[in-house]
């Protein structure tokens, strides 16, 4: 089913606010139909006539669309690589970010409303990044975009740029994809399912359908520390914690397990859990999870060569030098099975696969040069 989306393309006085799109109905890969589709979107620059300097942005997991400062002053989550000056200059280039079919930042998701009233909740249908992808492109034709200057990402969002890079190579001119490999791997799906598997089995969860009562916080906070473990290195967490111990806590000095104090890298975690608990639904987490789970360049696609085949657009890989989830070899794979000779970029950062959000600015000059001379 098909169904033009309904958009009005955004001046630049409107730079870094949230707005929406509704793109109709959308059916699903795995079988579902998720009808009545709503994206939320950043903007940032100004459309030129030809549409022909418009970048696409795609977050990772648990990222919103704010990649950039704009009418407000928070600080955007890829502040070294856009807005005006910038690599992705903002005075010339018209800057999209797009909130994932699934999350929780003002696109359709699990917490939205069903055609019934309530929240989707435990009925939300499984959307892969293909279905995400699908449901950009028709926000791309309402606002007059035919193909991207440039569609990049990091992470999660890597993969949703591959996507559009494959699914539309017509549309696609270039493609950056940072620090994210060909699919998702058995380890990978591993991390993530001990991730939803934490919040499912969360007393408050009730199947997903908690909304309007207590929400699954602790079963959400545990996925997100299991989650940061794996974005940071072991190097990194031994150089900042150690085995030292929280403030005034003494890990070994409690008669009763339950009494005992912390280590600070465990303080380190509640923290992240806490904070993450704050701002994220944990029906999107297990929704957006099971999206990048999904992650397989090659499903009914062929060997890798042949799925890449297709691709038109002028790459740029990336991979940080110490990331233990999507390891550089994974980077390296895609270089060897796209079209002409594609160079793996190195971030060097010893804090592990985070090294793409805190350390993407040593990526600028060669970005600057392969795509925004």
């Amino acid at each position: 089913m098909t169904i033009a989306a309904t958009a009005v393309p955004v001046s630049g006085t409107q730079d870094g606010t949230v707005k929406y799109a509704s793109v109709g109905g959308i059916d699903l890969e795995a079988g579902g139909f998720l009808p009545d589709v709503v994206l939320a979107y950043e903007t940032w620059g100004q459309l030129n006539a030809d549409a022909s300097n418009a970048v696409l942005v795609e977050h990772a997991l648990t990222g919103s669309t704010h990649v950039a400062r704009g009418e407000s002053d928070e600080e955007g989550w890829w502040e070294q690589l856009v807005g005006p000056g910038g690599t992705i200059d903002t005075d010339r280039y018209f800057v999209v970010s797009v909130n994932i079919v699934g999350g929780c930042y003002g696109s359709t998701g699990p917490s939205s409303c069903a055609p019934d009233g309530k929240p989707w909740g435990s009925r939300f249908p499984l959307v892969t990044l293909r279905d995400s992808t699908v449901a950009e492109a028709r926000l791309a034709d309402a606002l007059g975009i035919r193909s991207w200057h440039t569609v990049v990402g990091g992470s999660m969002g890597g993969a949703r740029a591959l996507e559009w890079a494959v699914i539309y190579p017509d549309r696609v001119k270039r493609c950056a994809a940072i620090s994210i490999g060909p699919s998702s791997t058995a380890e990978q799906i591993a991390f993530a399912q001990a991730q939803t598997l934490a919040i499912r089995q969360d007393a408050n969860f009730n199947g997903g359908d908690y909304y309007g009562k207590a929400a699954p916080e602790a079963g959400l906070a545990l996925a997100r520390r299991i989650a940061h473990i794996t974005y940071r290195s072991a190097d990194e967490l031994d150089f900042r914690f150690g085995r030292n111990a929280q403030g005034s806590e003494a890990p070994l000095e409690a008669a009763r397990l339950d009494r005992r104090g912390r280590y600070q890298v465990e303080s380190y975690l509640d923290h992240q859990g806490n904070k993450l608990v704050q701002r994220f639904d944990a029906n999107s987490y297990i929704a957006i999870t099971e999206a990048l789970m999904s992650h397989d360049i090659t499903r009914g696609r062929g060997t890798l060569k042949e799925a890449l085949s297709v691709v038109t657009a002028k790459f740029f890989l990336a991979a940080v030098d110490s990331d233990r989830l999507y390891f550089p070899e994974q980077s390296r794979e895609l270089a060897e099975a796209l079209p002409g000779e594609v160079t793996v970029h190195v971030i060097e950062a010893p804090i592990g696969h985070d090294g793409f959000l805190t350390e993407i600015g040593q990526l600028g000059p060669q970005l600057c040069e392969a795509f925004f001379a």
